[in-house]
């Protein structure tokens, strides 16, 4: 009887995040995945497969889009005839609500960026809402993403912003890494690569304290995930560096000697591009 009255929590995709994030929430709510590679889906367990999107979103309140920002077209304009009342939580780098909102209607849409943090419980999202989405819907957004990590509600044009600092930041945090000596490592994170990991996010828009917070959850979400995958640094440099994304616009800039800073602002104008992209 418990079961039934807990909310009802859809996932499309479940890849990286996808995944985190159904693992994460399933204790609850209730949810259901939809993944178009079935191999992915072999393991599950406490969650219910989907047989296509319409059917996920026609059985859940909440819908999640963990899809890649390429691939969420398809999505949207598969649902937009059967989204009515679900709340729809967009993690798509660069989609914004409103062009969200033109495709499905004047539907309750959020925006969320979570970042590989999510993997292992340490995720860093940035939240922001559509035209009609209430407070409400705000407070549960931020209620499932703190299941991965840390939230930070965010106005939506500081959503780029965010996505170079918090999103690609892993990613820099690997690459640096691996460019010092193990044992000075600690000194380097004090010394240069938090502060100037603050200064680059300021430098962005974030508020000084939010940056802060930023950096040094960066330190924390990077670390955690390199030993929980048992992985290299720069192989999370990789995992996070997605082709013709702002983690790789900023690790070219970093592999031709520029500064976090000039790398934080590199990803920042991808950012940009790729949501001047919409149609």
């Amino acid at each position: 009887m418990f079961k039934s009255l807990r909310k009802k929590v859809g996932v499309i995709g479940y890849g990286n995040m996808g995944s985190a994030i159904a693992e994460r929430i399933k204790r609850k709510y209730r949810v259901y995945v939809f993944e178009k590679d079935k191999n992915k889906m072999r393991n599950l367990s406490d969650m219910e497969i989907a047989d296509n999107v319409k059917d996920l979103v026609n059985k859940t309140d909440v819908v999640i889009i963990a899809v890649k920002p390429q691939d969420s077209d398809p999505v949207l304009n598969e649902i937009r005839d059967c989204v009515k009342d679900n709340l729809v939580i967009s993690i798509a780098a660069g989609i914004t609500t409103g062009y969200i909102e033109k495709v499905l209607g004047m539907v309750k849409v959020i925006r969320v960026m979570p970042n590989i943090g999510a993997i292992v419980g340490e995720s860093i999202s940035y939240i922001c809402k559509g035209n009609y989405a209430k407070n409400n819907d705000l407070k549960l957004s931020v209620k499932l993403f703190d299941s991965i990590g840390h939230s930070f509600i965010f106005s939506e044009d500081l959503m780029n912003a965010a996505t170079a600092v918090g999103g690609s930041g892993p990613g820099f945090w690997g690459y640096l890494f691996d460019k010092q000596p193990f044992e000075e490592w600690n000194k380097y994170k004090s010394n240069y690569f938090i502060p100037e990991l603050t200064s680059a996010a300021i430098s962005v828009g974030f508020d000084k304290k939010i940056a802060r917070l930023t950096a040094g959850l960066v330190t924390v979400a990077s670390s955690a995930t390199v030993n929980a995958l048992h992985i290299t640094p720069t192989e999370l440099a990789k995992k996070v560096a997605s082709e013709g994304g702002t983690t790789e616009a900023g690790l070219a800039v970093l592999e031709k000697g520029g500064t976090l800073t000039d790398a934080v602002k590199a990803a920042l104008r991808r950012a940009g591009e790729l949501s001047n992209k919409e149609r």
